[in-house]
């Protein structure tokens, strides 16, 4: 019964969205509507799990005097925006506006700029040429960052048309590959999911 239930709720769930696809019925939809309204609901919800959650690991690591600045400046991050956007709004000039533009931007474009050097690094291990394979992804790397620059045009007029039909052709078929492939890993998952035989969600009982 611990696991029945949940599954049933899971099957009926999965089912409704999957036939409501290949129906136009009136209650069709008002139970797709209905579905979508729980679901914004059940969604909001998780957002304040989120929060608290977040800030019940940061109190627990302020007690034991682990990273505690840290902490700390994360805790009265998450108070501040709010009671500034409560306070003065959010329109242009007001404090949570200009508090969003001069620490919470440049915050996230330090973490982003961070990002470039490991993507540099992964890049550096994974264009070692040491297959043919991976000799044709390293000069194809090469051409289309070459050819993205504006100093392309002045070694070869081809390196920009060479870049675009790269992007254009073999990267688009890959890429097109690639969410074909999602699609079917999702559709397979959801499958296992509505069938039972997926039941991680339920500590894998």
């Amino acid at each position: 019964m611990k696991t029945k239930i949940p599954l049933a709720v899971c099957l009926i769930s999965g089912v409704i969205m999957f036939v409501q696809y290949f129906l136009s019925h009136p209650v069709a939809i008002s139970i797709y509507s209905s579905i979508l309204d729980w679901w914004q609901i059940i969604f909001a919800f998780t957002l304040f799990i989120g929060v608290a959650g977040f800030i019940k690991i940061n109190l627990q690591s302020i007690s034991r005097k682990k990273d505690r600045p840290y902490r700390l400046i994360a805790l009265s991050g998450l108070i501040l925006m709010p009671v500034l956007a409560l306070i003065g709004g959010t329109e242009f000039g007001s404090p949570f506006l200009w508090a969003f533009e001069n620490m919470l931007a440049p915050l996230q474009a330090t973490v982003f700029s961070l990002l470039a050097f490991f993507v540099a690094s992964a890049s550096y291990r994974g264009f070692h040429a040491r297959s043919i394979p991976a000799a044709i992804l390293l000069v194809t790397a090469v051409i289309v960052l070459i050819g993205r620059v504006p100093i392309a045009e002045m070694i070869s007029e081809s390196f920009p048309k060479i870049t675009f039909w790269v992007q254009n052709y073999p990267s688009m078929a890959a890429r097109r590959a690639i969410l074909i492939g999602i699609g079917l890993g999702s559709m397979t998952t959801a499958l296992r999911v509505i069938l039972g035989i997926e039941r991680t969600y339920l500590s894998g009982e």
